[in-house]
Order: C-alpha cells, then structure tokens, then sequence
C-alpha cells in the first residue's frame, strides 16, 4: 500500500516543536504513516522562521536552540524534491511555494494552520492536485487510512 504523501507548513512545525499538542501529534503520526516532502524554498523558511522569532523575542535562547534541533531531525527524515513549476494561487504568494511542493509531488495531504490556505477553494487548483486535502492539525490527527 502507497504511503499519503504530504506537506507541513512552517507553522505547524514552530508549534509542534515549542507548544506540542496536536501540531506534535501530527509530525509524529506523518512519520508512522506517511511519506513527508519539503522543496528547499521550504527549508529555507524552516530555517529562517526561528531566527525572526528569536531576534523578535517571541522565543527565548533555549527555545530557538530545541526549535532549530527539532527541525533539524525533521528534515533528517523528509524527502526533498525541487518543484519545477511556479503557481499563483495563494492570497499571500509566500505560501505558493507549498503548493508548488504539493504539486511536484502529487501530495495528498498540505497541513497548515494558515487560514488563507485552509481557505483556497479547491477550483483554484490545478487538476494535477485537484485531490489535495489542505488540512489543519487536528483535521489531520483524526484522519485514519
């Protein structure tokens, strides 16, 4: 049997790594039962992200330092692929990158706590990824396949 293959938005991961619940049940459960991608414009916002929020003082030092090793063991175990087509469907084009992610890779699940993206009506996708469940965490936690 096929794994799902998905994609997790940054915010999901400063969560999961700082406050837990079910951000935290996510990466865990992704990593029993799925397949997870990253493009490296998604690295590169992975690892920009605890930077703004410690020079912001919205983490402290300890925090910054389990964030980044969090991360980093994340994306020990991600696949990373280089999408090759650009799209333009997000209200904040930031967020276009994991939609490009999602359509490299065919991706069945987007997980994000982003209320525009939870918001894109699927109609505005490509027929490519006209099956893609953009999702948040707890959607996520409840899903079994």
């Amino acid at each position: 049997m096929q794994r799902a293959k998905v994609i997790i938005d940054t915010n999901v991961l400063v969560s999961a790594f700082i406050f837990g619940g079910k951000p935290l049940q996510v990466i865990r459960k992704t990593f029993k039962t799925t397949e997870v991608y990253v493009s490296p414009e998604i690295l590169t916002e992975y690892k920009e992200t605890p930077r703004e929020l410690e020079k912001e003082k919205k983490i402290s030092s300890y925090q910054f330092e389990l964030l980044i090793e969090s991360i980093a063991s994340f994306v020990s175990e991600s696949i990373i692929v280089y999408p090759e087509k650009r799209l333009y469907i997000c209200k904040d084009p930031e967020d276009d990158m994991l939609l490009e992610c999602c359509f490299k890779v065919k991706a069945d699940f987007l997980i994000t706590g982003d209320k525009k993206l939870l918001e894109i009506k699927m109609s505005k996708l490509p027929q490519e990824i006209k099956s893609l469940k953009i999702i948040n965490p707890s959607q996520f936690v409840q899903i079994t396949y």
